[in-house]
């Protein structure tokens, strides 16, 4: 944790000699930094910033899709496609979301005056945002449940001691001793993770037999879902100005747990082979030449950096407007990447170990998701001494990482809120925060019923898939061939300076073909295997309805594209070519939100004189003229 502060800090001062005139010569790490934007307010420092970022980017993800991708994808090769990735999606889209957000000081909706035509991406990717906070605030929950009964020795889901099992643990109405008596050619693993597997299925989700049997609603998740609510609820009071002081803990706490237990899992045995499987000597080059493999690096580079939905664009949208973005772009996208990485290996150490004790191959301890972090894991740590501390520190660490996530999610809603509202809203911040994590515990009931599982299953098939790299690809091509290239570069100079052609040579590439090309292949290789294998929990498969149902949330996150468009189309006078032109230009609040920084090319009077300053003539000049 001190490392990772220390190296905030220094970035923190290295931003400041470099992009502000401000003296900072004596100042404290500690001290406040005036806002320079006293109506929607500023991050109080540098770092709050970074680990905020930070805190959205490195989530759940990290620690349970990652590594089971890796090892599934050809082990250490999968780090060849997955940086190739990262350099020809994660880092343009991330730079490009962080661009708009800060220059405009707005969020993904308002940014889009820049292409009014457009301004459906933006309510597509909150809408997208919405659904999926929904199921990530049950994740949180989960949790929660798991935290809690951490408490217990021994842990109820399992109870293993010196190799010897206690069947007697209390994990479902039924008779484990009548399961046992019918399944003795099972193996002591295959005993054990059933049990872990009981527990979540019968004790914490209660689940029902398939999505149409609802049954009631889980009460302990429903308690948790209101705490987690609450605690979200209470970091959101005042904004940026108290997340940001939460985000000190949430955002390090994972990496000192990540590193106590990659250090437990190094002392014990098996812990090579586990890595070995992971990343190690069995990397398998062949499975470069799947287009399975690069598909799955490009989701995940999406999944992880949380881009596309619009958190990126909120959270930056509170920099002030010198802020060097460029270097902050790199550290956050390569201390995620590098976060799953290091995950990977304190999880397989310790299923290394767990596959050596029962004398089994490891793929057959490896899962990933919810099946890795609420049966697998947690049956592994039941199996170290002092089972209720591991056990406390695991999910105490999913509960964080997941909090920063929420954290940036409801804050994207929240930030949409002010900038729609402002006057009826800029003072009432924390009756806002209070009122739309009650109105998100609310939405999320559904989702710890009996049949929850399959209610979350379904959201994140749908919605967290195909959708986003459809609002990437719409990003990318609607400001670098409707707003112009060469006029948001230009905008971006006013932030950080001007650079040589030499610096925007690899954004130039990447936005204007490599991002597109890659972003719309992608697109086709998700779609279409959501499109041919439909969701299923474990060997519960959905019926016609439900799906029915998944692509409805989904189609109606795209469908508002095209239906803003069609809106804003049909409200504005003149023929039908001025008016498209007039709306693929950029409005008169397409600037940057305070005047001192407008400069001669966003003067007020740039639209009723014409004369705009800039490489691009504005069609919208034309039009006008």
């Amino acid at each position: 944790m001190k490392v990772i502060l220390i190296t905030l800090t220094r970035f923190d001062l290295h931003m400041h000699l470099c992009c502000t005139s401000q003296d900072i010569s004596g100042s404290d790490d500690s001290e406040r930094e005036e806002d320079e934007n006293t109506v929607r307010g500023n991050w109080t420092n540098k770092r709050e910033y970074l680990l905020s970022m930070i805190g959205m980017a490195v989530g759940l993800g990290n620690i349970w899709r990652f590594p089971y991708l890796a090892y599934k994808n050809g082990g250490g090769a999968f780090l060849i496609p997955y940086f190739i990735m990262l350099i020809c999606l994660g880092v343009p889209l991330y730079f490009l979301e962080t661009a708009l957000g800060q220059f405009c000081s707005q969020g993904p909706i308002n940014t889009w005056s820049a292409v009014p035509l457009l301004q459906g991406v933006g309510m597509a990717g909150l809408i997208g945002n919405v659904m999926v906070s929904i199921y990530y605030g049950v994740i949180l929950s989960y949790t929660l449940y798991y935290l809690f009964a951490s408490f217990q020795y021994p842990l109820p889901w399992t109870n293993v001691l010196d190799g010897h099992f206690n069947l007697a643990v209390n994990v479902t109405s039924m008779s484990v001793s009548n399961w046992t008596r019918e399944n003795r050619s099972c193996t002591t693993s295959n005993i054990t993770t059933s049990l872990t597997e009981q527990y979540w299925d019968q004790v914490v989700l209660q689940r029902s037999s398939g999505l149409g049997e609802t049954g009631s609603i889980v009460w302990q998740l429903a308690l948790c879902l209101l705490l987690s609510s609450i605690i979200i609820a209470a970091v959101l009071l005042k904004g940026i100005k108290s997340s940001g002081k939460v985000v000190y803990f949430t955002a390090t706490f994972p990496y000192v747990v990540l590193t106590i237990l990659l250090i437990r899992g190094l002392t014990l045995e098996g812990a090579k082979d586990g890595i070995d499987f992971y990343i190690g000597s069995k990397s398998n080059l062949t499975k470069l030449a799947e287009i399975e493999v690069w598909r799955d690096a490009a989701t995940q580079i999406f999944y992880s950096l949380s881009v596309g939905f619009g958190g990126v664009t909120a959270l930056s949208s509170y920099n002030k407007f010198q802020n060097n973005l460029v270097v902050d772009t790199f550290l956050i996208c390569i201390i995620n990447c590098a976060t799953s990485i290091f995950a990977g290996f304190a999880i397989f150490s310790i299923l290394g170990y767990m596959a050596h004790i029962y004398g089994i191959p490891i793929e057959e301890v490896t899962k990933e998701g919810f099946g890795l972090a609420f049966i697998v894991y947690p049956a592994a740590l039941a199996n170290l001494p002092i089972s209720p501390l591991w056990s406390i520190l695991f999910f105490l660490m999913l509960f964080t990482l997941g909090l920063d996530s929420q954290f940036a999610g409801m804050e994207l809603i929240t930030t949409c809120l002010h900038d729609a509202f402002p006057k009826y809203i800029e003072k009432k911040r924390a009756l806002i925060a209070i009122v739309t994590c009650a109105f998100m515990f609310l939405l999320g009931l559904p989702c710890v019923t009996q049949a929850g599982i399959y209610w979350v299953t379904l959201i994140d098939h749908f919605v967290a898939g195909w959708v986003v790299l459809v609002i990437g690809f719409l990003e990318v091509f609607g400001i670098f061939y409707i707003y112009g290239g060469r006029r948001f570069i230009t905008d971006i100079e006013m932030m950080i300076g001007t650079k040589s052609v030499w610096f925007w040579l690899y954004w130039r590439l990447c936005w204007y073909f490599v991002t597109p090309f890659v972003t719309l292949v992608s697109i086709i290789l998700v779609l279409s295997l959501a499109m041919s294998i439909p969701p299923t929990y474990g060997t519960v498969e959905y019926p016609a309805w439900g799906l029915d149902l998944g692509w409805c949330m989904a189609v109606f996150c795209i469908v508002l594209i095209p239906a803003t468009a069609l809106y804003k189309l049909a409200g504005a006078q003149g023929s039908f070519r001025k008016v498209c032109v007039l709306l693929c230009s950029p409005s008169e609040d397409w600037h940057p939100y305070l005047d001192v920084h407008r400069g001669e090319r966003y003067s007020q009077e740039r639209f009723h004189t014409g004369n705009v300053v800039d490489d691009e003539p504005s069609c919208r000049t034309c039009c006008l003229s």
